[in-house]
């Protein structure tokens, strides 16, 4: 099992503090840093200082690191056309080594939407549009020649389908979520990995059934993995401390000492994830990094 680090910047974060988060993130072993694409802050509290754009953000990160993968959990389909964003994520793809992943949902959040213009249509347009924009974008990283589409929200009439990203046959792409129809067999058609957010052992199980079965009838194979809020201390003080500094619940998620943490990590490890995204909420607490890649870091895998 690999651990990765999961930012939200949206919740207050410069590009600085995302470099050093993904610097300590490879300095110390990590596997990969991850974060989401938001444009605004998610619930109460300072704004400030503003949203930072997550293929920007990954395109700088992709010149100041040279191990760690590098991705977002997810991208909405909603902020972008697939045309572009293919050429986006295989733009950083190449400035990284072919160190890139793509995680790609259908947009949720209504009120980033209205703050900045971007259209949101209801939910059944928006997965339309979703599964148009996966076959594009991977038809794109894996067209030999031209590549034209024609479908319900896109056309694309003889497109380059360049540039290419360095990962052959594409960049891996990650769909999550706990829908139990259209997300199993999209991820089962599309993706290389499934992931399961901020669920129950027993919810993540019953979610990696749905897409085990979907994956049945496609005949592919996928990778599966979980993300969790994550605070670890030293002892029950440390961790409270952790917890209150940023609004968490220590009774959910990955919470508590490195040794009650490898225990909750070992349920996941049981369903058969083989990634946990580690959501670290304050970016400024480096300790708190240095002691999971101490403590937990070296247990699991």
């Amino acid at each position: 099992m690999k651990l990765r680090i999961f930012t939200e910047p949206q919740q207050g974060a410069t590009y600085d503090d995302l470099l050093t988060v993904a610097q300590a993130t490879e300095r110390l072993g990590f596997d990969a840093f991850f974060r989401s694409d938001h444009y605004q802050r998610i619930g109460p509290g300072d704004p400030g200082p503003g949203p930072t754009d997550a293929w920007i953000t990954l395109a700088g990160l992709a010149r100041e690191t040279s191990r760690i993968r590098l991705g977002t959990l997810v991208s909405p389909a909603t902020f972008r056309l697939p045309g572009p964003l293919a050429i986006s994520v295989a733009q950083v793809d190449q400035m990284s080594g072919g160190r890139v992943e793509l995680g790609f949902g259908t947009g949720w959040y209504d009120g980033e939407h209205s703050a900045y213009g971007i259209p949101f249509p209801p939910v059944g347009e928006r997965f339309g549009r979703f599964e148009e924009q996966l076959e594009i974008i991977t038809g794109l990283w894996t067209a030999e020649k031209s590549y034209s589409f024609e479908g319900s929200y896109y056309r694309l009439a003889d497109s380059p389908a360049l540039p290419k990203p360095v990962q052959r046959p594409r960049p891996p792409v990650i769909i999550g979520g706990f829908g139990a129809k259209r997300t199993p067999r999209l991820a089962a058609t599309y993706a290389d990995e499934y992931n399961v957010p901020f669920h129950t052992p027993a919810e993540t199980g019953e979610a990696f059934a749905r897409v085990r079965r979907a994956c049945e009838e496609t005949g592919r194979g996928l990778k599966y993995s979980v993300a969790q809020t994550t605070v670890v201390g030293a002892d029950r003080a440390e961790v409270e401390r952790r917890a209150a500094a940023v609004g968490h619940d220590p009774a959910q998620g990955l919470c508590g000492t490195p040794a009650e943490v490898l225990e909750q990590i070992g349920k996941y490890a049981e369903l058969g994830a083989e990634l946990v995204y580690l959501q670290i909420l304050d970016l400024h607490d480096i300790e708190h990094l240095e002691l999971i890649a101490a403590e937990v870091l070296p247990h699991v895998g």
